[in-house]
């Protein structure tokens, strides 16, 4: 019999690690060759880790909400045959330790784990701006660490999120005196002096359940994903707005004349969101360091326009697909793109890579009944565009006769951009030119 290694595979370019959600297989299940043996989660995107052979799971080296690294071993599967299959992702790390080491490990850990389950928590983690996984929490607690101690510890997750290999670590150290103990923060006034707003100086141990009338919800991991994500933005970039209206009439009216036929020759639905990004992928082009990335002290220009497009789940949370290479698509291929991500959002259906690699991101907050918002930044991304919804609305056309009242349909663009790098003459420019793409469209073109 030979023993398969079956690993976390590579599921995207700025995925490090994902969280074991649920595991499908069983010790001493048949697995067939493509079935799914558990599932994972990453900041982005739920999927399942297929087997690639046949054969029958011998061992499970990870529990579930434990966080993995990319090309770690997740299970040994025997097969048929003689010897050591090895089908690791290309970037599998080249030291492995041998099973026998990987095994002691891995009963040191879960007996660390075992440990840290049976002893009640004595700090409240919850108080942490910081993502904690459930196993990082329940190590922390058994082992006496408090909310100041585990928010020093230097994280080489992602996003640098605090792992199970990095608290552990921590522990050896402390036991070994390796590090600084840090002391709690004491619970005084002085949090209402640093932090004065309203949210801030209410406990939150007290309000929720005050009415039995009241129903507390627990937030899906999903919200504290995006939760994290969006304040880790907000405390990495310089947020700016610019706002400007522009007049999508001829849009409106193309739109209306086509839509039709449009159907009946593609089979596609024609929505204005393709129309939109058409634009901003233009724009981008002529205004390149809008398309950019920060790291330290360097900017990396990217060389692909890819769009993400806010698009909603069935629980009714956010995701962002990216559509690749927005600038070489026209419009008809633009509708497919754009259609096709949003109906496989719907059905939870997306893939990891389908949300990776985006450079800048729009987000239609008009489908909301918003006519304007002030989105904040997709990091690593340095500039996001809110469409607004577009109304009908009285304004002044300019003729060569004169000036009158005529009714026009109008929406506002609201750019949010990362004033570390993108002034504000770069970030109104880029979307005054979105603008003029917008009200030059050609009300007699043919798609």
């Amino acid at each position: 019999m030979a023993k398969f290694e079956l690993k976390l595979p590579k599921m995207g370019e700025s995925v490090a690690e994902a969280t074991i959600t649920t595991w499908l297989k069983e010790v001493g299940d048949t697995i067939e060759m493509d079935d799914a043996v558990l599932e994972i989660a990453t900041d982005k995107v739920d999927s399942e880790v297929p087997c690639e052979v046949e054969g029958v799971l011998v061992e499970k080296l990870f529990e579930v909400d434990d966080v993995v690294k990319v090309g770690q071993t997740i299970a040994i599967i025997e097969t048929e045959g003689e010897g050591s299959v090895d089908v690791s992702p290309a970037e599998t790390p080249k030291e492995v330790a041998a099973p026998e080491a990987a095994a002691a490990v891995i009963e040191n850990d879960i007996a660390v784990v075992k440990e840290a389950v049976t002893v009640n928590a004595t700090a409240d983690y919850s108080e942490s701006s910081k993502f904690y996984s459930p196993l990082v929490k329940n190590i922390a607690s058994a082992e006496g660490i408090s909310v100041a101690e585990l928010e020093s510890i230097s994280g080489t997750g992602k996003d640098g999120r605090v792992t199970k290999n990095d608290i552990l670590q921590y522990v050896e150290d402390r036991k070994a005196g390796k590090t600084t103990p840090v002391a709690a923060a004491p619970k005084t006034e002085v949090v209402k002096e640093v932090a004065p707003a309203p949210k801030k100086e209410t406990p939150k141990a007290t309000p929720v359940v005050a009415s039995g009338d009241d129903e507390i919800i627990e937030m899906t991991r999903m919200g504290k994903l995006i939760s994290h994500h969006m304040v880790a933005s907000v405390q990495t970039s310089a947020h700016v707005q610019s706002f400007i209206e522009a007049d999508v009439t001829n849009i409106w009216n193309w739109r209306n004349k086509v839509k039709g036929d449009f159907m009946k020759r593609e089979g596609e639905k024609l929505t204005f969101t393709p129309i939109f990004m058409e634009a901003v992928a233009k724009a981008i082009r002529d205004f390149p360091l809008i398309n950019i990335s920060v790291s330290g002290d360097s900017i990396i220009k990217k060389k692909n326009i890819n769009l993400g497009m806010a698009a909603a789940l069935p629980d009714g949370n956010l995701i962002v697909p990216v559509i690749k290479n927005a600038d070489q698509l026209n419009l008809v291929g633009m509708t497919k793109a754009v259609n096709d991500l949003a109906n496989r959002a719907r059905n939870n259906a997306l893939k990891p890579d389908d949300i990776q690699d985006g450079t800048y991101t729009v987000t239609n907050v008009g489908t909301f009944g918003s006519i304007m918002g002030t989105p904040i930044i997709n990091q690593p991304q340095v500039a996001i565009l809110a469409l607004g919804a577009i109304r009908k609305v009285p304004a002044v056309i300019e003729t060569p006769d004169g000036d009158f009242i005529g009714i026009r349909y109008k929406m506002f663009l609201s750019h949010s951009y990362d004033h570390r790098v993108v002034n504000g003459a770069l970030g109104g420019q880029f979307v005054q030119r979105v603008k003029d793409y917008l009200e030059a469209f050609d009300a007699n073109r043919e798609f």
